[in-house]
């Protein structure tokens, strides 16, 4: 068994916290609130299922699928029914799959991934496999697997193997600064004789 020295342990801790944190700084925007009471529609080249209770209807090639703001798309979606025939679940695969939403100040968020997992009752959308997601005007996020939630724009992040969750945060705007008032023009040093 190997061990970890302390000073190597304190700096794999630091990292791990430097990230966590760094991905909850991405969250302050909010996912559109009224997109999950729109209805769902979805296209797709070919369809296998049926909406029972409890049952797994198949979409293949050039999946779209809308729910207000939210836009997901992939070659293959399973969709999944809960006891109540409503639409508990989506798993899209693609190459790469993808899910965009407006969040209630109008920024878009996008998310890339080669397998996508949505949630469509707690509004979580797990990325999994090359996975980005950016916020317009807040930043992005880069892992193996990204955990966004469309309710809150929270999001974590882990990379397997030797690799990394990378992120990049854009600096808040700025207000433009009131313009100065105009100084008065010198007084004129020559006179007339």
């Amino acid at each position: 068994m190997t061990s970890m020295s302390r000073s190597r342990r304190a700096n794999a801790s630091a990292r791990w916290l430097l990230a966590a944190c760094g991905l909850l700084a991405l969250s302050p925007v909010v996912a559109k609130q009224g997109d999950r009471d729109q209805p769902m529609k979805v296209d797709a080249k070919y369809f296998d299922g049926f909406s029972k209770p409890n049952t797994i209807s198949t979409l293949k090639g050039n999946v779209v699928i809308q729910q207000g703001t939210l836009k997901a798309t992939g070659a293959l979606a399973k969709v999944y029914f809960d006891a109540e025939s409503q639409i508990s679940r989506v798993v899209l695969t693609g190459s790469p799959a993808h899910i965009e939403q407006l969040d209630d100040s109008g920024n878009r968020m996008l998310g890339d991934a080669a397998t996508i997992d949505y949630d469509n009752i707690k509004g979580i959308a797990v990325l999994t496999g090359n996975a980005s997601v950016k916020q317009q005007g807040r930043g992005e996020a880069h892992g193996d697997k990204l955990t966004y939630d469309t309710a809150s724009s929270q999001m974590t992040g882990e990379s397997g193997g030797t690799g990394t969750v990378h992120m990049v945060f854009q600096p808040k705007k700025k207000a433009a600064a009131p313009a100065a008032p105009d100084a008065p023009a010198p007084a004129s040093s020559t006179q007339k004789p």
